[in-house]
């Protein structure tokens, strides 16, 4: 794949994002931000401190929550390209719109929804500030491993398939993710902060807010993404004339 490909691939993935980015962003607002609200409102309501904030919550919920979630979503469409870039005829004969979902998927449960399981989101006033920095290497500990383990069973199953075909293959290479990422749990400390008389309601409301925050942007991505590499790879038969065109006049 030449430079220029990979260029305008890149390109597309973070306008891409920048559109999963939007869409993540009304589901934050309005599956997340509520139940940060009721957090930090027990927080309010069991805390003795009560300091003056730098940024305001309104702020906080609206520019703030807007700022991170379109750069994210920008920065996470141009690093998805890249990937996809060096996942493109190494994962089998997929076309673009096809790859670009099962990168999405793949990257979902690899980059998120397995540390998830391991370390959920907890909203705040939940965890101690003092093991901030622990609970922050193991969780990106968790994703390090998971991808590493993702891509390790990507190069198994290929490895597998002509001896065992590639329906056998993919199911012995889904069993060693499993069997790896369960042996991961394990051994990695677990961390459980939460007060005993927080809601499980709302804990349980905040974490799937998070994961419905994390599916809309893959998802949106993959949809959006496909389309935009499909016209990179495959041109419409009128744009392959006119890029021939020139080579043709000049011979």
């Amino acid at each position: 794949m030449n430079s220029a490909t990979v260029r305008n691939l890149l390109v597309r993935g973070m306008l891409a994002g920048l559109a999963a980015g939007l869409l993540a962003l009304v589901t934050a607002y309005f599956l997340g931000e509520p139940r940060v609200d009721s957090a930090i409102a027990y927080e309010e309501a069991h805390s003795h401190e009560h300091g003056v904030e730098a940024v305001s919550r309104t702020m906080q919920s609206t520019g703030g929550l807007a700022t991170g979630v379109l750069l994210y979503g920008v920065a996470f469409g141009g690093i998805a390209a890249l990937a996809y870039c060096f996942a493109l005829g190494r994962i089998g004969r997929f076309g673009p719109r096809a790859g670009a979902l099962l990168l999405a998927a793949a990257g979902l449960i690899a980059v998120y929804v397995v540390p998830f399981l391991k370390y959920p989101a907890n909203p705040p006033s939940v965890g101690d500030p003092d093991t901030i920095g622990r609970r922050t290497t193991l969780y990106f500990l968790m994703m390090l491993l998971s991808v590493l383990l993702a891509i390790a069973t990507v190069i198994l199953g290929k490895r597998l398939a002509p001896r065992l075909g590639n329906w056998n293959a993919t199911v012995a290479a889904g069993a060693f993710f499993v069997l790896a990422v369960g042996l991961a749990y394990a051994f990695l400390p677990a961390v459980n902060e939460v007060p005993k008389d927080f809601s499980a309601t709302l804990l349980w409301q905040f974490r799937l807010s998070a994961l419905a925050v994390q599916l809309t942007l893959w998802t949106a991505f993959g949809l959006v993404f496909g389309p935009l590499a499909e016209r990179v790879l495959t041109p419409k038969p009128a744009e392959r004339a006119a890029v021939a065109a020139p080579s043709a006049v000049s011979r």
